[in-house]
């Protein structure tokens, strides 16, 4: 069997497909960064924007989780941002503090100079994929993009916030000028995902990381078009995972704008997820990364019930219910992908 023949047949896409293996597959939202001590001795003086347009270092960093902890798929080092700052948005990353803009959207003409996303603006992506493919051998890669939600509460806010109130506020009063933002992000989010896919991911992941604050209704109206606008169009190319963080009244809707696996936070059981989703839902899911900081024995505990509770979908990816806390001992992280191994 070849290498894509290999990573068509993984854990993971068989999983994500509805066509489960004798286990869950495992991999960490996060893997990739700061809880590796090797990640952070690498990273010295190179601030985050830029280590994400550096090929070499994309390709070490992805790498270094699989090779520590042998998960059963990458996924590819960057940021949701990356993209914007590729055609033209002035923002950085603030270490300490997150996505900063230099010019918070707030009228028609910050919307009108958002353009599309071509494969020329992130060369250094197809590059390092091309370069980690040929690593990963039969490990398949995971991409993924920030969902227009999450990337329009930056973009309005001028950076991370807690209670998303300038953000709710442009998106009821002026709504026309709402969805051309969201169309506008849906477009350069999809097409970020495509130089991913054609470049070799074998499957990707959306990140609605805000989309929680938000209520049904209003998920439903101003932002599920929009993020089926990059689903969509993928179907049958890769797997496509969808996440968000505190979105269990959301579960449904996310699942009906295109995604083939729905990520569900640590505040639902992934049986009651399987429940809320549907008939042949796969989700992924759920270990608390709080208690990654808890003695072993709590750790087994909380990873085979998530495990036990999987078994409820038609597919389960074992993950967390956020990203790893920079805190984690990596030693921790091997141990629950060995006991999951063990589960099979």
């Amino acid at each position: 069997m070849s290498d894509l023949e290999a990573r068509a047949d993984s854990l993971l896409v068989r999983a994500a497909s509805g066509r489960p293996g004798p286990r869950p597959p495992v991999w960490f939202m996060r893997q990739a960064g700061r809880s590796l001590p090797e990640y952070r001795e690498l990273r010295v003086g190179t601030g985050m924007l830029d280590a994400c347009r550096d090929p070499e270092l994309i390709t070490e960093i992805t790498l270094q989780p699989v090779r520590r902890h042998g998960v059963d798929a990458a996924i590819f080092f960057s940021d949701i941002v990356v993209p914007l700052a590729a055609v033209g948005v002035g923002i950085d990353i603030v270490p300490g503090v997150g996505p900063v803009v230099d010019k918070p959207v707030s009228d028609g003409a910050d919307v009108d100079r958002l353009r599309a996303l071509e494969p020329d603006d992130v060369p250094y992506v197809t590059e390092a994929i091309r370069a980690l493919i040929a690593e990963l051998g039969p490990t398949p890669l995971i991409g993924f993009a920030g969902a227009p939600f999450t990337l329009a509460s930056y973009l309005v806010e001028g950076g991370p916030s807690r209670d998303h109130a300038r953000t709710k506020v442009f998106m009821h009063a002026r709504p026309d000028l709402w969805h051309t933002l969201l169309a506008r992000l849906a477009v350069i989010a999809r097409e970020f995902l495509r130089v991913q896919i054609e470049a070799g991911a074998a499957a990707v992941q959306l990140f609605d990381s805000w989309a929680g604050t938000l209520s049904l209704a209003d998920y439903r109206d101003f932002v599920l078009p929009h993020s089926r606008e990059v689903l969509e169009p993928l179907a049958g190319l890769v797997p496509r995972i969808h996440f968000g963080v505190g979105t269990g009244e959301l579960l449904g809707a996310m699942r009906e704008a295109g995604a083939d696996v729905v990520g569900v936070d640590w505040r639902v059981p992934l049986d009651e997820a399987a429940r809320r989703l549907g008939p042949g839902a796969v989700v992924q899911g759920n270990l608390d990364p709080a208690l990654l900081g808890a003695d072993w024995p709590v750790v087994e505990a909380a990873v085979r019930r998530v495990v036990d509770e999987g078994r409820a979908a038609s597919g389960h990816i074992f993950n967390l219910g956020h990203g790893v806390p920079p805190d984690t001992e990596p030693d921790v992280l091997t141990r629950v992908v060995d006991l999951i191994r063990s589960l099979g």
